[in-house]
C-alpha cells in the first residue's frame, strides 16, 4: 500500500479540500452515491473506467474523512451499500457547482485538454 513520505501542507481551505477529494474518482463518487446508486456493483457500472481496487480504496478514504458511511448486512453474500454523511452532504452543492461550470465552459475546456493531448503525443 502507498505510504506518504511528505507531511501534507493543510494550511488553508484549499489545501484542506485537495486532501480530502484527491482522487481521479472521489468527486463522481460522492455524486453517484447521492443520487441513490449506494452498492459497489453500481458505482462500478456508473465509472467503468475505474478498476475494482482503486473505486474501494477511494471508497475507505471517503469513509474516513467522513464523507460516506459504510453499512454491510449480515446476509450471504454480504451486501454492502454506502450513503452520504449528513457531512458529505454538505459538499453536493459545492460538486454541483464545479459541474455547472464544467457544462457552461465544456466546448472550451474539450478543446483545450484534446490540443494538450496532441501536443504530449508527439514528444
Amino acid at each position: 500500500m502507498y505510504e506518504r513520505k511528505i507531511i501534507p501542507s493543510l494550511n488553508c481551505g484549499l489545501d484542506l479540500i485537495g486532501e480530502v477529494l484527491y482522487g481521479k474518482w472521489k468527486i463522481r463518487l460522492l455524486w453517484f452515491i447521492n443520487e441513490g446508486h449506494k452498492r459497489p456493483s453500481e458505482l462500478q457500472r456508473k465509472i467503468p473506467d475505474a478498476s475494482r481496487r482503486v473505486l474501494n480504496i477511494q471508497l475507505k478514504e471517503l469513509e474516513e474523512h467522513e464523507l460516506i458511511t459504510k453499512i454491510i448486512y449480515p446476509v450471504v453474500p454480504p451486501k454492502v451499500e454506502y450513503s452520504l454523511t449528513d457531512f458529505g452532504k454538505t459538499l453536493i452543492p459545492v460538486i454541483s457547482s464545479i459541474g455547472n461550470w464544467g457544462d457552461e465552459h465544456q466546448e472550451r475546456l474539450r478543446s483545450l485538454i484534446l490540443k494538450r493531448l496532441d501536443l504530449n503525443s508527439g514528444e
